[in-house]
């Protein structure tokens, strides 16, 4: 189960900010009597402790800190009143901030979903399409298999793997998975063709011509929320006519499509 995790931290005009938990070391030094004595239960050094120290002060309107003598690391430290005032204070701000915390966690049902949409997201890969769907069927055979996969209620796309990876991916209706494809795999063509032997095939509206010096990036608005791809020549671009909210017919093979098990 993922939950909602978050920070809080303190700014001044110029930008400059303090984590919450920054503040712990005001309450290490409020324990422990000394800096030094604060740095070595929080694991920082003296140097750490005293650059932190110095963000607080120049982040407060009065002294956070009162110094006995007794050398540089030799003397003890307490918080000034105004120290004390400014700890509970935060401390308090921190006790809200997880009740706040606590209670959209209760709230919120789709963090799974959430969690997962991250983790999908992060996916490092060449293939410029990339679409999150579920098997809805499997078409077994002696040497390669068919998968079909829904992407939404209207869109689905066909693989075509070797039976050994299906075995090996576990692969099985239900599941869910990620498409890939290839920008430089998707064919386009305006206006009426004859059959082709590309097992998928969309028809949508060109939402998008990058145009680069040599090759141009099309992209295709294929409903239900959905975007594909393609890469082709400048030259083809031209010969095709291609314009924007155009409509086009993208196709591609069913070996040119990737399957990562998620």
């Amino acid at each position: 189960m993922a939950t909602v995790g978050g920070e809080i931290w303190l700014t001044d005009d110029a930008a400059n900010r303090v984590l919450l938990e920054q503040l712990g070391l005001l309450r290490a030094i409020a324990e422990a009597g000394s800096i030094s004595a604060a740095a070595k239960t929080l694991g920082i050094s003296y140097k750490t402790a005293w650059d932190r120290l110095e963000r607080l002060n120049n982040l407060s309107k009065l002294p956070l800190l009162l110094r006995a003598s007794g050398g540089s690391k030799g003397g003890g430290s307490q918080l000034t009143d105004y120290g004390r005032q400014l700890l509970a204070g935060f401390e308090e701000l921190e006790k809200q901030h997880q009740e706040f915390l606590q209670s959209l966690n209760n709230q919120l049902h789709s963090l799974d979903d959430v969690s997962g949409f991250m983790r999908h997201s992060s996916i490092q890969t060449s293939a410029r399409n990339q679409f999150l769907g579920n098997i809805s069927s499997i078409e077994l055979g002696a040497v390669n298999t068919e998968i079909c996969v829904s992407l939404s209620a209207t869109l689905a796309m066909v693989a075509i793997v070797t039976e050994r990876s299906r075995e090996e991916m576990g692969l099985a209706v239900g599941d869910s998975i990620m498409v890939l494809i290839k920008a430089s795999s998707v064919t386009l063509a305006v206006g009426s063709f004859g059959r082709v032997s590309a097992r998928n095939s969309f028809s949508g509206h060109i939402s998008r011509i990058d145009r680069g010096a040599v090759n141009s990036d099309i992209s295709i608005d294929l409903g239900d929320s959905k975007t594909l791809g393609a890469v082709i020549t400048n030259h083809s671009v031209d010969q095709l006519e291609l314009l924007e909210d155009q409509v086009v017919t993208a196709f591609f093979k069913a070996s040119s499509v990737v399957l990562m098990k998620t």
